[in-house]
C-alpha cells in the first residue's frame, strides 16, 4: 500500500506540473488562484505531500482544466473520476437534447450543426439538410466529420471559394482545441494533413496577422453562391464531459443574396 501511495503521488506531481506548464502558469500563480501556499503547491508537484481528493479538484479549477483533465488529474492523484460521461442519448441528458434540439430548429432556414471534440457531426438541423442536398456531396462510411469534410480534396474543397484561408484556420483551431494526450486528435490531425493538396507548412502552421475581422465561408454551387458568417456555442456550466465537449455552429447570411436563397432553398426541399 505504501508503494502504490508513493507511486500515486509521483504520478500525480508530473501531471499537475505538466498541466501547469501547458497552461502557462508558475507555482505561485497556481498557489494564488487556489488559496494555498506556493510552498504546499511545490511540495505536491516534488512528491512530498499528497493532495486530498478536494485539493485535486481546487488545482484543476485553478487551472481552468477541461472536465476530461480534471478527471485525469484524480485519477493520477489515485482517485475516482469525479465529473461522469452519458452519452447525448443518455436519460440524463434529455433536458440537454432538447436544449440542442430547439436551438437548431430555431435557426432554420441557416445551417447549424452540433458537433463533439473530434470533429463529428452529432446534430444539424434542416438548413444544414438543404446545404449538404445543393453540394450534392457523395455518401460518408460512418459518421460524418468536419475536418475530413473540409480538407478532403473530393468533399467540400471544391464548391469553397475561399478554402485556402477557412481549411487552414480550422487546421489551426484543431490543433488549440486538442486536449494534451488525445491520441485520437492527433491521428485525425494526422490523417487529414496527408490528403493531397494540403500545404506542407499547416503541419506546423504560424498564425499570421489576422487582415478581415472574421472570415466568410463562401460556397458555389449549382449556380448559388452562398456567403456564412459563423458562430460557436457551448454550455455554459456543463457538469458532464460530453456537453462540455460539444460545439454549436450555427451559419448567418453574409449578404442578402445568401438570406434569400437560403429561404429559397428551404421551400425547394
Amino acid at each position: 500500500m505504501a508503494g502504490a501511495a508513493a507511486v500515486a503521488r509521483t504520478a500525480f506531481g508530473g501531471a499537475l506540473k505538466q498541466a501547469r506548464g501547458l497552461h502557462g502558469m508558475s507555482q505561485l500563480t497556481l498557489a494564488l488562484e487556489a488559496g494555498v501556499s506556493a510552498r504546499h503547491v511545490s511540495f505536491i508537484e516534488s512528491g512530498r505531500s499528497q493532495p486530498s481528493r478536494p485539493m485535486v479538484l481546487r488545482l484543476a479549477e485553478a487551472l481552468e482544466l477541461p472536465l476530461r483533465e480534471s478527471n485525469m488529474l484524480l485519477n493520477a492523484a489515485g482517485y475516482a473520476a469525479h465529473y461522469r460521461e452519458r452519452g447525448l442519448e443518455d436519460a440524463d441528458l434529455a433536458p440537454a437534447r432538447r436544449i440542442l434540439e430547439m436551438m437548431l430548429e430555431r435557426h432554420d432556414p441557416y445551417p447549424a450543426l452540433v458537433f463533439n471534440r473530434h470533429w463529428d457531426l452529432v446534430m444539424a438541423n434542416m438548413g444544414a439538410a438543404n446545404l449538404t442536398r445543393l453540394l450534392d456531396l457523395p455518401l460518408l462510411d460512418g459518421p460524418a466529420n468536419l475536418l475530413r469534410l473540409m480538407l478532403h480534396p473530393d468533399l467540400l474543397k471544391p464548391y469553397i471559394e475561399d478554402w485556402q484561408a477557412v481549411a487552414r484556420d480550422l487546421v489551426l483551431r484543431a490543433r488549440r482545441e486538442a486536449e494534451p494526450g488525445d491520441e485520437t486528435a492527433q491521428r485525425l490531425l494526422d490523417e487529414v494533413l496527408a490528403y493531397p493538396g494540403i500545404p506542407e507548412d499547416w503541419r506546423n502552421p504560424v498564425l499570421g496577422p489576422a487582415i478581415e475581422p472574421f472570415l466568410t465561408v463562401t460556397f458555389n454551387a449549382a449556380g448559388r453562391r452562398l456567403s456564412w458568417v459563423t458562430t460557436l456555442t457551448t454550455f455554459g456550466t456543463p457538469q458532464d464531459i460530453t456537453l462540455q465537449e460539444l460545439r454549436i455552429e450555427s451559419f448567418y447570411p453574409a449578404d442578402e443574396a445568401t438570406q434569400k436563397a437560403a429561404e429559397e432553398m428551404a421551400e425547394e426541399f
